[in-house]
């Protein structure tokens, strides 16, 4: 059973995660710019553009303390509970910040995934339920 922690958890992954995968796409913007004659040179010099860069940087920063809270979530909570609901709730929240910033929407495929995701994560979560009706705090 899942602890209201847990969830909770989960929930800031799917922000942290969801919310900075826009971001992340604009701060890389103007990398294709950077050319240079070799792999190795090339390689070095994306890098340095993305480190460099706070508009690429922070998001980054943040996505990738989502990644440590989530694995940490992992280690005390049933997979087949928190790989769906992280992932799930990642796309919608990748979905909103992404309008919020102007970004096209996908229609009513998107409206509709959406609907269907929250479906889905309410059932994982619904099941995480005893037969008492509370949620197991253990």
């Amino acid at each position: 059973m899942v602890t209201a922690a847990e969830l909770l958890a989960l929930l800031l992954v799917s922000a942290l995660w969801g919310c900075t995968n826009p971001l992340l796409k604009r701060g890389a913007e103007g990398i294709e710019d950077v050319t240079h004659s070799n792999k190795l040179s090339q390689l070095l010099a994306e890098a340095k553009f993305l480190f460099f860069n706070l508009k690429y940087l922070v998001p980054f920063v943040l996505n990738q303390s989502g990644s440590l809270i989530y694995y940490y979530t992992l280690s005390r909570t049933e997979l087949s509970f928190a790989v769906p609901v992280a992932n799930s709730l990642t796309f919608i929240c990748t979905l909103l910040t992404g309008k919020l910033l102007g970004e096209e929407f996908g229609g009513k495929q998107a409206v509709v995934g959406m609907f269907l995701t929250m479906a889905g994560v309410t059932l994982c979560v619904v099941s995480s339920f005893d037969d008492t009706g509370q949620q197991a705090l253990y």
